[in-house]
């Protein structure tokens, strides 16, 4: 099989509860499971070693962009902060486009809700943008494209 790698310029977070969000980058779409060592003895006296899965974990989505006046992803994390946590969990996908606008890779999130979000801090003398971070803990994630 030889396809091209997949390029994405910008992706898009919908979540059912907050709406739509445009961002510049995005991570943290894995998986992995805590490895279980098992150490036998076998009848010859020889000590073997042997490994299999334990717990499996997701990994926590975070995704990069340019702050704007839109309030909606701070206000799923002020659920959060409020103790509202049942009524922040919330399904989503996150889309890549290329740089026609096509999707080209999307990833579903089960029951998600927004562990982290952050600023960056402010220079009135510089001329960079002031940028937003969010995590996304989750329950589980399927790659759809």
């Amino acid at each position: 099989m030889s396809e091209d790698p997949v390029r994405a310029n910008s992706f898009m977070l919908d979540v059912q509860k907050v709406g739509k969000a445009y961002f510049r980058e995005a991570s943290g779409f894995g998986s992995h499971n805590e490895v279980i060592e098992n150490w036998l003895q076998s009848d010859k006296g020889v000590t073997v070693r042997t490994v299999q899965p334990g717990n499996m974990k997701w990994d926590t989505i975070n995704l990069k962009r340019g702050i704007t006046s839109d309030q909606a992803l701070w206000k799923w994390r002020k659920q959060v902060i409020d103790g509202q946590v049942v009524a922040a969990r919330s399904d989503g996908t996150i889309t890549g486009f290329d740089e026609k606008g096509d999707p080209k890779i999307q990833y579903s999130f089960t029951n998600g809700w927004p562990s982290k979000w952050s600023a960056s801090g402010m220079n009135a003398g510089g001329g960079d943008v002031v940028m937003e971070e969010i995590e996304i803990a989750h329950e589980g994630l399927v790659r759809l494209l």
